[in-house]
């Protein structure tokens, strides 16, 4: 009888065994997880609050290989995590411990105005907050460090989608930033630019006025050599988008008493180019000044099909012609609403 009690005791207890042995298993090596999810971890997030995350999102096929993963590393880290199918429940926490995030894109893309605009687009898709990133980008040291003065800021910046982590500070985006933009200053863009009498800073500057003055890119090497050619005749460039920033683009039009205003950014009472850029430059407005349009015209305005294009003009009495019907067409349409 005792023999009997032994074997059933060491089947019970080799049953117990096969069970954890399992278990241990299936946490280690079998995919767990039905959904894919991303798992935003925010510093001092407590273990509790990501699990129950998990739990929620991600549709693992066992819970409880989740809690027991997760209450044997005892702590996750800040970051962007991506859970899958092929992640098992010890990988998923083990992954969360130690910090290996995946990485996110960061894009910059569309109007940016002012830091704030900026500082807005960091925080919307960073860990970083908005304030954090609008005291960076107004750094001296930091930007210093960088080559820039706070008011060239904007040239600083080039649009396009980065590979980033959600955890990395402004500075680490600032610094990014940079190596985007000697990149995109090489030999031949500055070759380029010289060409124009202009500095790649200089560029930049002329870059951002066409960026002001159109979203439409086949336009842009025509507006940028506008501008090139009053520049090089020494005529003020008498661009509406300098004057707005001096407003901070709060005005809806320009008028008359807005290009009295005394700023060395109003491009109609200084001559030259502003002393910095106005907005983000977009690559494609860049471009527009590094290999702009040849042409005679000195004058451009807004087209009366009110359609975004612009009509170009060598002389002032034909740019009038071209304002003229830009008025009336603005008339009849403000008549039909």
């Amino acid at each position: 009888m005792t023999r009997k009690i032994i074997i059933l005791l060491c089947a019970a207890a080799a049953l117990v065994g096969a069970y954890f042995a399992g278990r241990v298993y299936y946490d280690r090596k079998v995919p767990n997880f039905k959904d894919i999810s991303e798992i935003y971890v925010y510093p001092d997030t407590p273990v509790e609050y990501v699990v129950a995350q998990i739990l929620r999102e991600s549709s693992p096929k066992w819970e409880g290989s989740v809690r027991r993963a997760f209450a044997s590393v005892g702590s996750v880290k800040p970051g962007h995590y991506t859970i899958d199918a092929s992640c098992s429940s010890t990988y998923a926490a083990r992954m969360m411990a130690l910090g290996w995030q995946t990485p996110i894109n960061l894009v910059f893309a569309g109007s940016m105005r002012s830091v704030g605009a900026i500082a807005k687009r960091i925080s919307s898709q960073m860990m970083a907050d908005s304030l954090a990133a609008a005291e960076a980008l107004q750094d001296s040291t930091l930007l210093a460090s960088l080559g820039f003065r706070p008011a060239e800021v904007f040239a600083l910046i080039i649009p396009d989608t980065y590979e980033v982590y959600w955890t990395d500070s402004v500075e680490d985006i600032l610094r990014r930033q940079k190596k985007a933009y000697d990149a995109f200053w090489t030999d031949d863009n500055i070759a380029r630019a010289r060409a124009q009498g202009l500095t790649p800073m200089e560029a930049s500057v002329l870059a951002s006025i066409v960026k002001g003055e159109t979203n439409y890119e086949p336009e842009m090497p025509s507006i940028a050599g506008v501008y090139l050619n009053r520049l090089h005749k020494g005529e003020k460039l008498q661009a509406d988008p300098t004057v707005a920033f001096c407003f901070d683009y709060e005005p809806k039009r320009i008028l008359r008493w807005h290009t009295q205003v005394d700023s060395p950014y109003n491009t109609y009472k200084y001559a030259g180019l502003p002393p910095a850029p106005i907005c983000v430059p977009t690559k494609a407005c860049l471009n527009a000044v590094l290999k702009p349009d040849t042409h005679r015209y000195m004058f451009f305005c807004a087209s009366p099909e009110l359609n975004g294009t612009h009509r170009f003009a060598v002389t002032y009495s034909e740019h009038l012609v071209n304002a003229r019907a830009y008025q009336r067409a603005i008339t009849i349409r403000n008549k039909n609403r």
